[in-house]
C-alpha cells in the first residue's frame, strides 16, 4: 500500500471539488484531488454556468480564457404554457460582469479548472482513484483509503473534503444523517439535432399533464422531459413510439427528427432528489456540494451552489490549513455561512415542485397561465427578481483567499 501526506484531500472531481482544489492550491495549501473516473466525460450533468460563477472566474482573472471556450449565452428565460409564450427571467440588469447564463459541457468546465490548477505546485490530481473509506484516530478523521491504478492508497491529511456527490461514499462512511426533503418528479434527458429553422431560445414547454425543457446547445437540443416520480417504467411499458409522440406534442418543430431517439439507450434517467445534511462536518471531515445538499434541477442552480460552497470553504479554511491550525470550529463556520442560502433555495425549489410541477404532472386539464407569470411577462422590471435568484442567488460568495504566487 502506498501512502501520501497532504494538508487537504478532496474526494470527487466535480465542480465543488475541482474549484475548491484550485482555490486551496492557489493559496499555497497542499491538496490532493482524487476522482474515480478516468476523465470528466459524463452526459447530462449540470451544464449551466451562472453569472455568480462567472463573477468568481472574473475575480480569479480567468474569465476571458474561460469564455474563449465554446459555449452558448442565454440572456433571458422563457416558457411556452399551452399556446402562450411568456418571459420569466431577464439577466440583462444584473450587477455582474456577465449578464447571461453560459451553457458549456461540464467536462470542459472541469478540464479548464484542472489545467489552471496544475500551474500551482501545491496541486495534485489522481484520476481512476476511488475513495473506499475513512481513517479515524481518537474520534477524528485523519485520512482516507482509496483504490487506484497502482493498487491501494492511504492519504493522510489535516482535512478530508467529501465532494463526491449525492451518493457520497465518505458521507456514508462518516455516518452523517441525511434529511430527505422529497421531489415529485424525475427527468428523462436526451438529445435532438438543432436546425437553423428551429426556435433560437432555450424554452420550457408546459401542457396539461406534460412538461419539457429544451436547451439550445447550437448543434443539438438538450432535452429534459419531466415525468412524475417513479413513472419511468410505466413510460417504457407504453413503448418508444408513445414516448416520441409525447415529445412531438411538446416540441412539434422537432417531429421530423424523433427517429434520433432510436432506443431507450438514448434516454437517460435522472432520479431527482432533494436532501441535505443537518450537520456537514465531523472533526477532520467536511461535506460540500451535493454531498451536503442535493438540489432539485429547478432553476439549474445546483452546480452554482456547489461552487459557492467551494469559494466559502476556501475563504474560511485556506489560512488555518496553510498554518496547520485547522479546528472543527472552522468547519462549523463553513456550514453556518452556506446553510442559509441552501435552505432558502431548497425551500423555493420545493414550493415550485409542489405548486407548479406536481400539479402540472398530476392534472390533465388545460393549464391557465398563473397571475404571477402573467405579471412577469408584462413587466420587464419584475423579471429581474427571478433573474437574481437564478443568476446570483442568496448570499453570493466572492474570492477572499489570497494567492500564494
Amino acid at each position: 500500500m502506498s501512502e501520501q501526506r497532504v494538508q487537504c484531500c478532496i474526494a470527487g472531481g466535480g465542480p465543488a471539488g475541482m474549484v475548491l482544489a484550485y482555490l486551496l492550491a492557489r493559496a499555497g495549501v497542499s491538496v490532493l484531488l482524487v476522482e474515480k473516473h478516468g476523465d470528466f466525460l459524463r452526459d447530462f450533468r449540470g451544464d449551466t454556468i451562472h453569472p455568480s460563477t462567472l463573477e468568481v472566474l472574473y475575480e480569479l482573472g480567468l474569465l476571458d480564457a474561460f469564455l474563449a471556450l465554446p459555449h452558448q449565452e442565454v440572456l433571458e428565460l422563457a416558457a411556452q404554457i399551452g399556446s402562450r409564450l411568456v418571459r420569466i427571467a431577464d439577466f440583462s440588469a444584473l450587477p455582474t460582469h456577465c449578464k447571461f447564463v453560459a451553457f458549456m459541457p461540464q467536462w470542459d468546465f472541469l478540464d479548464f479548472f484542472a489545467r489552471e490548477a496544475r500551474r500551482f505546485p501545491a496541486f495534485a490530481l489522481r484520476m481512476r482513484t476511488e475513495v473506499t473509506g475513512l481513517i479515524e484516530e481518537g474520534g477524528r478523521v485523519v485520512g482516507v483509503r482509496a483504490e487506484g491504478e497502482e493498487g491501494p492508497l492511504e492519504v493522510r491529511a489535516d482535512l478530508i473534503v467529501a465532494a463526491d456527490g449525492r451518493g457520497s461514499t465518505l458521507r456514508s462512511c462518516a455516518d452523517l444523517h441525511v434529511d430527505d426533503l422529497g421531489a415529485p418528479m424525475d427527468v428523462l434527458w436526451f438529445r435532438l439535432t438543432h436546425r437553423d429553422s428551429d426556435p433560437s431560445q432555450t424554452l420550457g414547454h408546459i401542457e396539461a399533464g406534460r412538461m419539457m425543457v429544451l436547451i439550445n446547445r447550437a448543434e443539438h437540443w438538450q432535452c429534459a422531459h419531466v415525468i412524475a416520480k417513479g413513472s419511468f417504467e410505466a413510460i417504457r411499458a407504453r413503448g418508444l413510439d408513445a414516448f416520441r409522440a409525447d415529445v412531438a406534442h411538446l416540441a412539434p418543430f422537432a417531429a421530423d427528427r424523433l427517429h434520433e431517439i432510436a432506443s431507450w439507450d438514448d434516454v437517460k434517467l435522472l432520479t431527482v432528489r432533494v436532501d441535505r445534511l443537518p450537520r456537514w462536518y465531523r472533526p477532520g471531515l467536511l461535506c460540500i456540494g451535493d454531498a451536503a445538499h442535493a438540489m432539485s434541477p429547478v432553476g439549474g442552480v445546483g452546480i452554482n451552489l456547489a461552487i459557492q460552497d467551494a469559494v466559502a470553504a476556501a475563504n474560511i479554511l485556506a489560512q488555518p490549513l496553510r498554518e496547520g491550525q485547522l479546528a472543527t470550529e472552522d468547519l462549523q463556520r463553513v456550514q453556518k455561512r452556506r446553510e442559509l442560502p441552501t435552505r432558502l433555495t431548497q425551500r423555493l425549489q420545493i414550493a415550485i415542485q409542489t405548486r407548479v410541477i406536481g400539479r402540472v404532472l398530476g392534472d390533465a386539464r388545460p393549464i391557465e397561465v398563473p397571475l404571477i407569470v402573467r405579471l412577469l411577462n408584462r413587466f420587464r422590471s419584475l423579471r429581474r427578481i427571478p433573474a437574481w435568484l437564478i443568476g446570483i442567488g442568496i448570499r453570493p460568495e466572492h474570492v477572499r483567499s489570497h494567492s500564494a504566487q
